[in-house]
């Protein structure tokens, strides 16, 4: 195995198990709770509070799954990432640098939504969203980066669930709160409101001190762009790069289609947005705080493997709870407990499978090689998922469901190639 990059304070090697969840308490911990919530947000309100308005303004489902190929920057980041590790922006560095211009700009686009019309303008409409994905997707890259460069080596795992854990709970405000604002106050001040929730994690930003660089950076743009890429596929060898692209494009693929057209599928049920938010407000909140404190702390135990696949058969089976509800009908009790196991699950899958990323970038390419991970795990999400409307309509929403719980199982199965489960180290270690 290829260890040229190993830097002793930086490498992200498997060793969750030393650590104590008292990490929870200390400020780089802090920091990717604003953090983390501010890169969840811009995503939750695509995907939520869009999704919502456009609904309530007549929209038919098959025209708003199409319209989730505005989320298409997320999936193609990787290709501009290298600047983010090439160029920094004076005093504020490469990372505070990027956060800050990425954050002041989805404050104004955000909030720049609500003035427009969905029924006359809606290809403006297309064009502004698209906009503020290329820039969520843009400060997801910096975020990454920086988490994954101010945490020490035992503090990636705890760190991960962190970072998902607020990325969750981002979710309620255009998931919850903004829907019930939207039956009190009209559009227009709604996303105004809703964008004010990314001013916190500007001032983190301005506050916080750029992270330690470790190594050499890039110095040039073509070493920004072949570096990272030439070290991902030669530290292991082809075979063991492809295993691990198609485990990061698959683990997370039956959850991302289930809840892509959730908010509508709650509407067509028959709930209100008010009893959608209300229930969401209660049940996604705790949901999410439960998998992300339990999955930081089992991952002590149990190493970012194990916890892997555990967590990923949760992850597989809340998908079952969207079914259920589809099968029974409208009933707020199964709503809440539904959004519950759900947020529950998929924290825990997503806190391990973020910290397995973090575990293979080589430090020197941080923001490049995060980038190039997690565009491929947005992949499902955002062309896939541009197709869901036509299979609703075909299959309904149970067998919808279903089929979902079914794409979960081949991610789980190629556990047995990138994440064994007795063994601390999985091909995708860089250590």
């Amino acid at each position: 195995m290829n260890n040229k990059h190993n830097d002793p304070s930086k490498v992200a090697s498997d060793k969750t198990e030393s650590a104590g969840w008292q990490q929870y308490l200390n400020r780089r911990m802090l920091i990717l709770v604003f953090l983390g919530f501010s890169s969840g947000l811009p995503l939750f309100i695509l995907i939520n509070l869009v999704q919502a308005w456009l609904s309530k303004s007549g929209l038919d489902v098959k025209a708003i799954g199409l319209f989730t190929l505005v989320m298409f920057p997320y999936p193609w980041k990787f290709i501009w990432a290298p600047l983010m590790d090439r160029f920094s922006f004076g005093s504020l560095g490469r990372r505070r640098g990027w956060m800050m211009l990425t954050q002041v700009a989805l404050f104004f686009a955000i909030g720049s939504l609500g003035w427009l019309d969905p029924v006359t303008q809606l290809p403006i409409i297309a064009a502004l969203a698209t906009l503020v994905a290329f820039l969520s997707a843009s400060q997801d890259i910096v975020i990454d980066a920086f988490g994954r460069e101010i945490l020490d080596d035992n503090e990636q795992g705890l760190g991960a669930a962190v970072k998902v854990n607020a990325y969750k709970v981002a979710g309620l405000v255009p998931g919850a709160l903004s829907l019930i604002l939207a039956d009190l106050i009209s559009w227009q001040w709604v996303f105004w409101i809703t964008a004010a929730f990314m001013l916190p994690g500007l001032m983190c930003t301005l506050l916080v001190k750029e992270p330690q660089v470790y190594g050499d950076p890039p110095k040039t743009i073509e070493d920004a762009v072949i570096l990272p890429f030439r070290e991902f596929v030669t530290r292991d060898g082809w075979a063991n790069a492809v295993w691990i692209l198609s485990f990061i494009f698959l683990y997370r693929l039956g959850d991302s289609m289930a809840a892509t057209l959730a908010t509508k599928f709650f509407i067509d049920l028959g709930f209100q947005l008010t009893q959608i938010g209300a229930i969401a407000k209660v049940t996604l909140f705790w949901g999410s705080i439960a998998g992300g404190i339990v999955g930081g702390i089992w991952m002590i135990k149990l190493g970012i493997n194990r916890a892997l696949w555990i967590f990923g058969v949760v992850q597989a089976f809340s998908i079952l709870g969207f079914a259920l509800l589809a099968h029974t009908g409208p009933n707020m009790l199964l709503l809440g407990t539904t959004l519950a196991f759900e947020a529950f699950g998929v924290g825990l899958g997503t806190s391990a499978f973020v910290a397995f990323i973090a575990r293979t970038t080589d430090p020197r390419y941080t923001a490049t090689q995060f980038a190039l991970f997690t565009s491929l795990a947005a992949v499902p999400r955002t062309f896939t998922t541009s197709l869901i409307g036509y299979i609703v309509a075909q299959t309904g929403w149970f067998q919808f469901f279903l089929l979902c719980f079914l794409l979960a199982i081949p991610g789980l199965l190629l556990l047995l190639k990138v994440a064994p489960w007795n063994e601390k180290k999985s091909v995708a270690s860089v250590g």
